[in-house]
Formats: structure tokens, C-alpha cells, sequence
């Protein structure tokens, strides 16, 4: 428990309503979305000013307390849940200012609680895209983007949140202020500390502000929706489409149980007795618009669509969009407990493992809802379960194995988008070797000598 001293220095500090010690507020702050154990935090603080925000840091580094800094929690690795009881939780919730939006130079500058849509949102009304667009990114701010490298809808064209990150500022875990990177395009003054920060899930640095590229939007764009009778054509034509050199905006997948299980909750009108359907989206200048629409229909017939549909309005491709990213969210209501992956292949192997998905849900008896990035070959097998039936859960947790030893098979990777945390920890090894994670370890000792900065996660201290 934290010393009644050092929560009144906070309170002096923070003030006392952005200092947590109840046991009901401590809880609340104890998880994320991983489907893991909840640890509850001795304290935690929100800071309103970057300044509090180093304040905290320090304070907490000269006591030798250990520290995990949390955004709106919405991650799915525990990369946010405290590694020990005595951890301090520090929110960033509380530094929600836009701070300069640059139409000139395109960019802007955000501090680390600004909830994603916030921004893009505000850079849209000046005709200006902010183009990373994680599932949640209604609630999750940019700090969390950064520090999880958040991909999202539109990663296949645009990239990801890496691709934006211009320059950033951030505590060391001592509480000293670091800043890197530039407003400029160009930029290699020192070491590229924001690209390390970024996907460093919390263990290298607290992010108190970041500077971020901005885009033009494109001038048109165009929609369709593919149905499909068999998995493994919906699959083929993802790899069609990438093959004839069309790289659309979205290219999402979507297997049946998860169509029906949107559309009982959604009534969006979508194809229930499909196998598969593919929501793909083109965009750029009207005329290649148009031209790369007709390759992508085309590629779609050519295997095995059975119907294309183009929605009429913008209204209706709303609807279509807004059903796609309620997948996780209607899912997750179906079982008690919802272990979502992200196991992700190269986009020529969607097909071998779409095919080794349904191959694993059928040898552990279990039900699997598959959506997700299909064009980018980051897939989300979605295991629907209840982690009370023991038994159930132990295949569960078999089935996972084997869905990662398939993707690395395939030349694939851990976590396209919801990073190591603790969840995946123990499979960093196979996908890189000894040397990687010792090389990490004395990076981290180095930048952290007293372990302080979530300790535990990605590949411990």
C-alpha cells in the first residue's frame, strides 16, 4: 500500500480529485481488454499538464516505485494492466489538448489523451487526414496508438500510426524531459528516439506529446461489398486483388458467423446465408478510382464472387462500415469470455491461413468468428469461450499454439497490431531468437535501471 505521505504529495500535486486510493477506483484501473488476470494498483494519478506529468514520474522514480502509464485501456495485450501491487498507475486521460493543427506544413501536435477521432475530426474540418483509424478509435487516445503501434482499417493503403509519427516528447523513467524528432519532413538530429518509443508499450518512456503528419484527403472514393459461397475464394480473392497491383484503402473480411452475428445486432442487411464477404474500398482521383473499381470487380468474379454490390449512397456505405466495426463489440457479447488474436501473414498466404483457422476451430471443437484487415494479411480470429469451463479454455489455449506456430510458419508475425505485452510474451522467442530478447533486456536496463517502467511486459527486465 501506498504511504499516506506520498498520496498527500500527489494530492498537492494533481489535486485531490485526480488522485485515485479507493479500492473501488483502484479496481477500476486493475485490466484491460486481454483476457487476464486483473492486478490492482497501490495508487493512481491523472495529471492535467505535461508538467504534473513529469512531476509524477519523478516523484515515483526517486521512490523506487514502480509505474505503467494507461490511456483509455482499450488494449489487448496487458500492456496496461499493473505488474505488481504496488504499481502506480499513471492516466494520460487527462492531457486532451490539440495543440497546433498546421495546414501549411501538414501536421499537428497533440498531447498523448487525445482520443483518435477527436483529432481526425478536427484536422477533416480543415480538409486535412489524419489516415490511422484502429477499431477502437472512438475511445483510444494517441498516446496508446503510439505506444502499440495501433494499425487499423485503412493500414493496407495508408500504413499505420509508425507512418505519422514525425516527433514526440517524452519522461524517461527518471522524469527528464526528451525530445525527438521534428516539424520538419526531414529530420536526423541524434538517435530516432520516436521510432523507438513507438510500439515500446510503455517500458521506455511516458509520451507527453507527439507531433504528427498530416495528409490531403483523397478526391473520391468508391465502395462495394463481395459475397462469396466459400471461404478459401473469399481468401483467393484477397490475394487476386493484391496480385493485379490494386492496393484499395480497406480490404476487410468478414466470415459467416460473424455476418450473422452483426446483422441480428445491426440489422445492417447483410448477406447472412454468404460463406464470406469482402467490404472493399478504392480511393484517389475520380479516374483512377474508376479504373481501379473495375480491376477489383473484376479480380472478385473472377473468383468465385457471387454477387458485387456497390452501396448507393454515402449513407448506406456508412451502414456498411459502422457494421465491420461493430464485429469485435457484437462478438464479444455472444460467450462469457472473447479472446481476440491477431496473428498476421504475408497477403499471398491469407489463403493457407484462412484455411489453417478453420482447420484448428474444427480439431479443438471450438467456435470462431474470423473478421479483420484481410488486404494487409492481419486476420482476427475471434475465439468465442468461457474461461470458467476449464477444460474449453485449456483447448482454447492449445488452439492459440497452434494458430501461432501456422502463422510463423507462414513467415508471419506475433501481433500485426495489438502488440506483446504479457499476453504474447512467451512466443517472442520463436519469432526472433535469444540474442533479440537479450539485446532488449540490456537496452532496458540501460534506459531504466531500477526497472520502474512496466516491468514486466514485452520482454521483462
Amino acid at each position: 500500500m501506498t504511504s499516506q505521505a506520498l498520496i498527500k504529495d500527489f494530492e498537492e500535486m494533481l489535486g485531490k480529485d485526480n488522485v485515485f486510493s479507493s479500492e473501488a477506483d483502484r479496481q477500476t484501473y486493475s485490466y484491460d481488454s486481454a483476457v487476464l488476470t486483473p492486478v490492482v494498483p497501490a495508487l493512481v494519478v491523472r495529471p492535467i499538464t505535461t508538467e504534473q506529468l513529469g512531476l509524477c514520474v519523478k516523484k515515483l522514480y526517486e521512490n523506487g516505485i514502480p509505474m505503467t502509464v494507461r490511456g483509455a485501456g482499450s488494449n489487448l495485450s496487458g500492456g496496461t494492466i499493473p505488474d505488481k501491487t504496488d504499481t502506480v498507475v499513471i492516466l494520460t486521460n487527462g492531457l486532451t489538448k490539440i495543440l497546433e493543427i498546421n495546414s501549411n506544413d501538414l501536421y499537428a501536435v497533440v498531447e498523448p489523451g487525445v482520443v483518435t477521432v477527436d483529432l481526425a475530426t478536427a484536422v477533416a474540418r480543415l480538409n486535412l487526414f489524419y489516415p490511422p483509424d484502429p477499431g477502437s478509435q472512438a475511445v483510444s487516445t494517441i498516446g496508446g496508438n503510439i505506444a502499440e503501434n495501433a494499425g487499423g482499417l485503412r493500414g493496407l493503403k495508408y500504413g499505420v500510426t509508425k507512418d505519422y509519427v514525425m516527433g514526440v516528447e517524452f519522461f524517461d523513467a527518471t522524469g527528464e524531459i526528451v525530445k525527438s524528432g521534428s516539424r520538419t519532413v526531414k529530420c536526423v538530429t541524434g538517435y530516432n528516439l520516436a521510432g523507438m518509443l513507438t510500439q515500446s508499450e510503455g517500458t521506455l518512456g511516458i509520451i507527453s506529446q507527439a507531433i504528427l503528419k498530416l495528409v490531403p484527403p483523397p478526391a473520391a472514393q468508391k465502395a462495394m461489398m463481395a459475397e462469396f459461397d466459400d471461404i478459401q475464394k473469399a481468401a483467393e480473392a484477397v490475394s487476386g486483388i493484391i496480385a493485379a497491383h490494386i492496393v484499395p484503402c480497406t480490404l476487410e473480411f468478414l466470415d459467416n458467423n460473424t455476418i450473422v452475428r452483426v446483422d441480428d445486432f445491426t440489422k445492417s442487411g447483410l448477406p447472412r446465408d454468404a460463406a464470406a464477404i469482402l467490404l472493399i474500398e478504392v480511393d484517389g482521383h475520380p479516374g483512377q478510382v474508376a479504373d481501379e473499381a473495375a480491376v477489383v470487380e473484376k479480380v472478385l468474379k473472377e473468383n468465385g464472387a457471387t454477387a458485387v454490390h456497390i452501396p448507393k449512397d454515402e449513407q448506406e456505405k456508412t451502414k456498411l462500415w459502422e457494421a465491420r466495426r461493430m464485429a469485435l463489440p457484437v462478438l464479444a457479447r455472444c460467450r462469457p469470455t472473447t479472446v481476440l488474436e491477431d496473428a498476421t501473414v504475408p497477403r499471398s498466404q491469407i489463403p493457407a491461413m484462412m484455411k489453417a483457422i478453420n482447420e484448428i476451430a474444427a480439431k479443438y471443437k471450438l467456435e470462431i468468428g474470423t473478421f479483420g484487415h484481410a488486404g494487409d494479411g492481419n486476420l482476427h480470429p475471434t475465439f468465442l469461450t468461457d474461461k470458467r469451463d476449464k477444460e474449453e479454455f485449456h483447448r482454447v489455449e492449445e488452439a492459440i499454439d497452434e494458430l501461432f506456430d501456422v502463422a510463423l510458419k507462414l513467415q508471419g508475425t506475433l501481433s500485426g497490431e495489438h502488440g506483446i505485452g504479457t499476453a504474447k510474451a512467451k512466443w517472442m522467442e520463436k519469432e526472433t531468437s535469444r540474442g533479440t530478447i537479450l539485446f532488449s533486456q540490456r537496452l532496458r536496463r540501460a534506459l531504466d535501471p531500477k526497472g520502474l517502467l512496466n516491468a514486466s511486459k514485452l520482454v521483462g527486465i
